[in-house]
């Protein structure tokens, strides 16, 4: 299959989760060119804000492989991959990322994705949700018994 055909299955995957009810998005892993996982978007049913469609591709692709690294892979998605899942992404090592339609697209179907990518350029101090770091506790502890434990698998 090529990328236009996986896009399109993508597509597909989407359109048939919004005639179930939920979210207009679909995703698929992809390696040595089969697919390998697929997810649609299960916000809603599962009650789960994320469960968007590429991080259930992502967690069946790991279960399927039966790893955690999904390198050699590639993430096929129906629209840009909001910022959560373009994490994900990275944190999982996926080789690439391919995607129909844009953040723009998702924001005119009134998704966040668009005020989120704009939210992180501004500085912590001017966000709506307070984030910061208390310092009167020892944070680095669990990083510590994390660096002393010789059988730790890195990722």
């Amino acid at each position: 299959m090529s990328e236009s055909e996986w896009l399109r299955r993508c597509i597909d995957l989407a359109a048939e989760n919004v005639a179930d009810g939920g979210g207009p998005f679909g995703a698929l892993v992809v390696k040595d060119g089969q697919i390998v996982s697929t997810g649609v978007n299960l916000v809603t049913p599962t009650l789960d804000p994320t469960a968007h469609a590429e991080v259930v591709a992502i967690r069946r692709a790991c279960q399927e492989l039966n790893t955690f690294k999904l390198d050699g892979c590639v993430l096929v998605s129906s629209c840009e991959p909001c910022p959560m899942c373009l994490s994900s992404s990275l944190w999982a090592r996926v080789d690439r990322i391919v995607y129909a339609a844009d953040r723009h697209d998702a924001a005119k179907a009134g998704f966040d994705d668009l005020a989120f990518y704009e939210l992180f350029e501004r500085p912590r101090d001017s966000w709506q949700l307070p984030v910061r770091q208390v310092s009167e506790v020892d944070g680095f502890k669990p990083f510590t018994a994390w660096l002393e434990r010789p059988d730790r698998v890195e990722y």
